[in-house]
């Protein structure tokens, strides 16, 4: 892992520009950059790899580990965290948040084929936010609490981007106060950073490229960070944490779980309680980390993470797609879901803080960006890769091929018992 500085925004872009003129000092330009950089990237141990052999099946039902997680629910232990910073690049729609059923209409209409049902006129990201908040009323209703006190225990933290985050804040802050309190919606804006270039023999961010961001690695790295998160009053203003008093903060939680918006089967079952439970077990030994695994669709392969064993270090890994020299999607059996439990989140951002992910260098634009990913956590801190009894492929909204496949969620979302009436409690 290369060592950065993760004080601050800027003693991290200080720490970039060093690692490029230490990694890439014999490279004259991006050009020659972007000609090697599977070489650059790849896996010192691919050559080595093997099938994962610690996966773990959690059972689709387990009565005790349910109560777990219910039980850590209702008080308040779980720290939801939504990342919302992502656009729909190859969707061509601006930021996933702001998609809305009748886009996707417009969309599937273009390709030739239609979807008659009525929608609820809700974004993509606001389904997911109230899809929660749906499923944790029902909890309480279930067990006889008041609702209103069990969502004002809860703590959310938004990641949002530059461009889009003042509307997304703007948005989330209307549908949610009225259920969890100001101080309790948490927000981190990801910032997007000037590329690279070879200026006098030294990399340099040049101030002609682009701004691109450093993906979803860096958006942990950052929450480790001075005043990197924020909460704001009913006025707008807005309140930062002190880097110290952040990881203070996360000591009263025992999970920390990492959702993507664009995850389609969450419009249904957004409160996972199984897994929840399973983070309350495991993070009473040691662990710091747990990653569901799922099986790459042989039908429709995609690239992604490859859960495999590494016998040089003996343990079982993940391993980002970029750094898969020669694999082809349908290589790769075990694909990271992109759903992350943080055990003890505390000690694993201190953990992070100290030591960083390993950062692979892409070429965007002619210009050198670095690429952390977040999955490259399970190389320091102890991690239990796990799948289901039924595991099914991936299910999200990442390319026109989905779209339909994100209208029929949808449509099964807005069918739930009482789920549009909650919603419209909120939205008047």
């Amino acid at each position: 892992m290369n060592q950065l500085n993760l004080d601050s925004l800027a003693s991290y872009l200080q720490s970039v520009k060093k690692i490029a003129n230490i990694r890439l000092g014999a490279y004259k330009d991006a050009r020659e950059v972007e000609l090697a950089a599977e070489d650059i990237n790849v896996y010192p141990n691919l050559d080595s790899l093997k099938e994962p052999v610690n996966v773990a099946i959690m059972e689709d039902f387990d009565k005790q580990r349910r109560l777990l997680g219910k039980k850590a629910v209702i008080e308040g232990r779980v720290l939801w965290e939504h990342t919302a910073a992502g656009e729909a690049s190859r969707l061509g729609h601006g930021p996933k948040f702001f998609i809305t059923p009748e886009k996707l209409k417009k969309m599937l209409g273009e390709g030739g084929k239609s979807f008659n049902s009525t929608l609820k006129p809700l974004e993509l990201g606001r389904r997911h936010l109230f899809q929660l908040l749906y499923e944790i009323r029902n909890l309480a209703w279930e067990l006889g609490i008041n609702p209103f006190e069990v969502l004002s225990r809860q703590r959310m933290l938004v990641v949002v981007s530059e461009e889009s985050g003042p509307n997304i804040i703007k948005t989330v802050k209307n549908d949610m106060y009225r259920l969890i309190p100001p101080e309790g919606l948490w927000f981190m804006v990801q910032p997007a950073f000037l590329g690279l270039s070879r200026q006098d023999g030294f990399w340099q961010f040049d101030p002609a490229s682009p701004k691109h961001l450093h993906n979803h690695g860096f958006i942990i790295m950052q929450k480790t960070m001075d005043r990197q998160i924020f909460y704001q009053n009913e006025g707008g203003e807005s309140s930062y944490f002190s880097q110290s008093a952040f990881l203070e903060e996360l000591e009263s939680y025992h999970d920390m779980v990492s959702y993507n918006i664009e995850d389609l089967d969450y419009l249904t079952g957004a409160l996972d309680l199984d897994s929840i439970g399973l983070a309350m077990l495991l993070g009473e030994k040691g662990y710091g980390m747990m990653m569901e695994v799922i099986p790459n669709n042989p039908e429709r392969p995609i690239k992604g993470g490859l859960c495999a064993h590494d016998p040089i270090i003996k343990k079982d890994v993940m391993i980002e797609s970029f750094r898969l020299k020669g694999y082809k999607p349908i290589d790769i059996r075990y694909l990271n879901k992109n759903f992350n439990h943080y055990l003890d989140p505390a000690a694993v951002l201190k953990t992070i803080n100290k030591k960083g992910l390993y950062m692979p260098p892409v070429v965007k634009d002619g210009y050198i960006y670095f690429q952390p990913v977040q999955g490259d956590v399970n190389f320091i801190t102890k991690t239990l890769f796990f799948t289901r009894k039924n595991a099914k492929p991936i299910n999200s909204l990442k390319s026109e091929l989905d779209i339909l496949s994100a209208l029929e969620a949808m449509e099964r979302q807005d069918k739930q018992p009482g789920f549009i009436k909650f919603v419209e409690g909120l939205t008047r």
